[in-house]
Order: C-alpha cells, then structure tokens, then sequence
C-alpha cells in the first residue's frame, strides 16, 4: 500500500501525534477519547466504552475487573462507522486492555468486515520516554513526514536536556521522595513511562516501581514511603475531577502526618492530558513535574490545556512556590 491518506486513530496519543505532523486533514475518525486538538473532537468515533466514567473511582475499577475475570472488552468497535470512513491505514495500541480498545478486537472487526486487504494496521507499545518518540517517528515515516517527524523529536529531545541542564546533576538523596497515585480506590503507583519521567524532574520514587505495568498499593506502604510530594494524576481524570476524588484521603490514617501534606506539596494534575497519555504531551509533563518539584530551579511552563487548569495545589494551608495553574 502507499502512503495513507485516510487515518483512523484508536489512540488519544497517536491522534495528537499526528496532528502534530500536520496529517489533521488525514484524520477521518477516532477514538471515544481521543479529545486533542480541539479539532479532533468533531471526528467520527469509532469506538464506544462501556464504562461509565461518571462513577466513582471504586465503581469504575470493579467494573474494569468483572470485565477481565470473564474475559469481556470493556470497549466496542462501531462497524458501521468504521466502514463508512472508508480508511486505508488504523493505528491501534497492544500495551492495555483497560486503557483501550485491544489489538485483537481491532484484527476481528477488519477481518469481519472483509477490510483485511485494504487497511494496513499499525501497532504502538510504548514504555518509555524513547518509545513515544519512536512512534513518532514511525507513524511520520509510515505516512510521508519523516522530516517533520525527525524535526519534532529533535524539539522535544532538547526540550528534555534544557530541564537536566537547568536542574543540574542530584545525588539519589537530594532527590524529593514523591508518590505519583495514578488510580486512587483502590491506590495504584504509577508505572510505563512515569517513573523514568520522575527521575528526569529531579525526583526519586518507591524502588519498586519502574517501567513496568502500574502496581496496586496500600496506603500503609505509602506512608512508610512518606512522601515529601505527592502527585495525583488519575488516568482520564481531569483536574476536577481528581480534585473531587482526593477529598477522602484526608480521612486515611495518618494523612496529615505525610511530609508532602506538612508542607503543602500535594498536586492534583490532568491526568487525562499529562503522564497518563503516552503522546507529544509527555514533555510537558515532564516540565510541570520539573516545576512542582524544583520551583527555584524551573519556572512555570507554558501548557497545552492552559484554560482548563494543568495542575492544582491540595490540601494546601502553608504557602508554596508552586501554588496553582490555571
């Protein structure tokens, strides 16, 4: 096949990638979730969650484990839409079940539709920093931007050396101890690409999480941690939301106890937009978490979701340098 011209995005990521490669004109439906640029919101979806996301966070996650105890999807391909696209190159994800549709689902619906010989499928797994820019890469080779796509990775690559440079080399102990909550009931730590975007924001997270899979938690252990930041960034949350979801951790056990609590150093982030969505944003995650953590070091940066809110302080009764963004 040669250079597609009609793009199907299952992948809120890949859909800012590609608009970020100019290919917007490309795009001719997306995801349920896929809501940036603004312009990608008036696309046809092609999949529809059975989750209702308006739940709570306990509610959503007993869903989400029924569903994968009897082997259901949690989402739905739209075959109708899907057909009447007519596209001729769909990109898909193989990393989470949870997060969205699955590689598998995808391969069934072309195979249904009798679709195999007219629509390539292009897979993205992502686990670090490098990868995302890898599907980059591989997404504007793939559609006749590789110039621009090797153009935008150098950007971000110095975007990422301008925070080491300004923050200077850490020992392991002047790293703060910080606690990135990617699900709050039950609590998960957060894990992929995070705990390395952690380390490059001067910060130093549990030992156990790495880049691996996010890893469920008691809050028992988060207190032995005794975090001196902790960062809530629940995955599709916005920073509303997360806000209404945090207000029963100051019943837990030992709350106000915690350094980051003490201080006033806890953070509700759009987990939505940043960290939890493995697309161009992540370098600005990297530069909000660069901020929160050294605000001395790093000024404020200029975020994509600037009327909404990126980030807000909690909990908050002592002054700190890095209040709100809005």
């Amino acid at each position: 096949m040669g250079t597609p011209s009609r793009i199907v995005s299952l992948l809120p990521s890949a859909t800012e990638m590609l608009f970020a490669l100019g290919l917007g004109d490309r795009v001719v439906a997306v995801s349920h979730e896929c809501d940036y640029p603004e312009q990608a919101a008036s696309l046809p979806r092609v999949t529809v969650s059975r989750i209702d996301s308006n739940t709570s966070s306990s509610t959503i996650d007993q869903v989400v484990q029924q569903a994968l105890a009897e082997g259901e999807s949690l989402y739905e391909i739209d075959h109708a839409v899907l057909e009447s696209v007519d596209c001729d190159l769909l990109i898909t994800q193989s990393q989470c079940d949870v997060c969205a549709i699955s590689q598998d689902q995808v391969f069934d619906s072309i195979k249904t539709l009798g679709l195999s010989d007219r629509i390539s499928v292009m897979t993205l797994h992502p686990k670090t920093l490098e990868d995302v820019f890898r599907d980059l890469m591989q997404i504007g080779q793939a559609c006749g931007e590789a110039e621009r796509a090797e153009s935008l990775v150098a950007e971000y690559r110095q975007r990422v050396a301008r925070v080491g440079h300004r923050l200077g080399h850490f020992e392991d102990r002047d790293r703060p101890r910080v606690a990135m909550v990617e699900w709050i009931d039950p609590l998960m730590l957060a894990g992929n690409w995070i705990p390395e975007i952690l380390h490059l924001a001067g910060g130093r997270g549990p030992g156990d999480v790495s880049t691996g899979k996010s890893i469920t938690t008691s809050w028992e252990q988060v207190v032995t941690f005794a975090p001196e930041v902790l960062v809530l960034c629940p995955c599709g949350f916005d920073v509303n939301r997360t806000c209404i979801e945090a207000e029963p951790l100051t019943a837990w056990p030992h709350f106000s106890s915690l350094p980051a609590v003490r201080d006033g150093r806890c953070y509700a982030i759009d987990g939505n937009a940043y960290f939890n969505r493995s697309g161009p944003r992540l370098v600005e995650s990297l530069e909000i978490l660069a901020h929160l953590l050294h605000p001395q070091k790093i000024g404020e940066p200029v975020v994509a979701n600037r009327r909404g809110g990126a980030w807000k302080q909690l909990f908050h009764e002592k002054s700190s340098p890095a209040r709100q963004k809005i």
